[in-house]
């Protein structure tokens, strides 16, 4: 009796721990994705989170130090703060706040506006700030009508790091299913 008392209480000890085991390998997702952005007017933070929506990936948004105003946008005066940073390459607008811990991600995407056909200075930023040695990085730009131009192959040299993977933009219209489609097309699954 003791023999069989002994068996069966070994037994429920052992079906017991199983749905703990099962869980703390559930628990781990197999590739952890973080969707960073700038955004200057809304247009590229909709797209963003539509995407990490769709991947259900985290959210970083590059905040600068200091805040961009209507006339700092103004594309059309040569004296505006984003005419001046993008004649400048040296350029690097401070970052608010503290950068993200990358270390728990495989997979990074990174949004912008177009200005001028590259990336704000602010990307340069934070692509030198932070370590994407052995990141997958895919850009995707927010543009009326402007291409990528130079912008990605910029980022890239100044990150120094990371598997590039071609961007693509997108419009405030895009939809969650048209991001998650060009994802998989790149081989990022959700």
């Amino acid at each position: 009796m003791k023999k069989v008392f002994a068996f069966l209480t070994a037994l429920v000890l052992m079906v017991s721990c199983v749905p703990f085991a099962l869980a703390e390998e559930a628990a781990e997702p197999a590739s952890k994705i973080l969707v960073v952005y700038f955004s200057a007017t809304g247009t590229t933070r909709g797209v963003a989170e539509k995407l990490a929506e769709g991947l259900s990936a985290d959210l970083y948004e590059i905040v600068p130090q200091e805040p961009y105003t209507d006339a700092d946008l103004n594309y059309s005066n040569s004296k505006s703060r984003t005419s001046m940073e993008t004649d400048d390459p040296a350029c690097r607008p401070a970052i608010a706040g503290e950068l993200p811990d990358l270390t728990a991600y495989d997979t990074i995407f990174i949004g912008y506006p177009i200005w001028w056909g590259d990336t704000p200075r602010i990307l340069s930023s934070f692509v030198e700030q932070v370590d994407l040695t052995d990141k997958i990085l895919a850009v995707f730009f927010t543009s009326g009508s402007s291409g990528l131009g130079s912008s990605m192959k910029h980022l890239e040299q100044q990150a120094g790091a990371g598997t590039w993977l071609e961007g693509k933009r997108f419009t405030s219209r895009t939809t969650v299913e048209e991001l998650v489609s060009w994802a998989k097309g790149l081989g990022i699954a959700p």
